[in-house]
C-alpha cells in the first residue's frame, strides 16, 4: 500500500472508499467525490499506476485476498479514524472477454471458463460483501454512513451471460438484506444502476460500431449521483432499494459533465 495518511493529518470532511478505482466507473466516482470535498481512498490491483490525483489515497489491493482487504480498512482507520461512504465498484467480470481469438463472454453457461465465475462472483459480489462487513464495523458505532453497491439490469433480464445475471441479482439481494440489518443503525444501503458508461473499454468497442454512445454517461456521472444521494436528508426512505442513476439524477437536477441529462434506461430499452 502507498500514500497512507497518519492520524495527525486526518481529514475534517467526509471519508469515502471507492473499490476498483483504477479505471472506468470506479475512477470516475473517485474523481467526483474528491472534487466534492471527500477524503477519498481508492483500491485496485493496479491502483499505483492509475491516472488519479495525488490527493486520492491509493491502496493497492486484490479483493480476492481477505488479508489485503483487511489492511485497506486498517489504513483508513489509522489515517482517518472513520468511514462515511463505501462504494463497492470492484469487478473482475469484464476481464479476458476474448480468449483464443474468440469472444467467450456470451457463451452458454456450460461453456463458460471457470475464471469468469471468480471474476464476477468472487472479485465482485464476495468482494462487496467483505468490504461492506468491514465498513459496517466502522459505521455502526457512529450510526452514520452509506454503502453503495454498483449493480446493473442483468439482475432482472438475461443479458447474454448467465453468471453476469447471477452476480447482479446477488448484489441486489445482498443490498436488500444488508439494509434490513443496518436499518437500526440508520445506515442506508443502495444498489445503483448506471446506464451505458463511456469507460475505456466501451470507447474502444465503440470505434468498431459496437455501441451507440448518443445516450451514454461519463464515468463521472454516477459519482455526481452518489454525491447527491449522500447529502439527501431522506435517504433512509430509499434503503434497500435498487435505483437507476439517471432517474435519481433527474430528481435532484444532476447533469453529466457535458451538461446533458442522460435518459433513464428501462427493461424495454435493453
Amino acid at each position: 500500500m502507498t500514500n497512507e495518511r497518519k492520524r495527525d493529518d486526518a481529514p475534517t470532511g467526509n471519508v469515502a472508499l471507492v473499490t476498483g478505482a483504477s479505471r472506468g466507473v470506479g475512477r470516475g466516482i473517485a474523481l467526483v467525490l474528491l472534487a466534492a470535498g471527500f477524503q477519498v481512498y481508492g483500491t485496485g490491483r493496479s491502483i499505483d499506476q492509475a491516472d488519479l490525483p495525488r490527493e486520492i489515497v491509493r491502496l493497492r489491493c486484490d479483493h480476492l485476498n481477505n488479508d489485503e482487504t483487511a489492511r485497506v480498512f486498517d489504513a483508513i482507520r489509522s489515517g482517518s479514524g472513520r468511514l462515511d461512504l463505501l462504494v463497492n465498484c470492484a469487478w473482475g467480470g469484464y476481464e479476458k472477454m476474448v480468449e483464443g481469438g474468440a469472444f467467450s463472454w456470451p457463451a452458454p453457461f456450460w461453456e463458460q471458463p471457470p475464471h469468469r465465475w471468480t471474476g464476477m462472483m468472487d472479485a465482485g459480489v464476495r468482494a462487496a460483501f467483505v468490504c461492506s462487513a468491514h465498513a459496517a464495523r466502522m459505521m455502526t458505532p457512529r450510526r452514520r454512513g452509506l454503502i453503495i453497491n454498483i449493480s446493473f439490469w442483468a439482475a432482472q433480464r438475461h443479458l447474454g451471460n448467465t453468471i453476469y445475471g447471477i452476480a447482479k441479482a446477488a448484489t441486489d439481494k445482498m443490498t436488500s438484506d444488508m439494509a434490513v440489518e443496518l436499518k437500526p443503525f440508520d445506515i442506508p444501503v443502495i444498489a445503483l444502476y448506471p446506464g451505458l458508461v463511456r469507460t475505456e473499454a466501451v470507447l474502444a468497442a465503440a470505434k468498431s460500431g459496437a455501441f451507440d454512445l448518443s445516450t451514454s454517461e461519463s464515468p463521472e456521472f454516477i459519482g455526481r449521483v452518489i454525491n447527491a444521494l449522500f447529502h439527501d436528508q431522506d435517504l433512509m426512505a430509499r434503503t434497500g432499494q435498487v435505483l437507476i442513476a439517471a432517474a435519481v439524477a433527474k430528481e435532484f437536477g444532476v447533469l453529466d459533465i457535458d451538461g446533458k441529462s442522460p435518459p433513464a434506461l428501462t427493461l424495454a430499452d435493453l
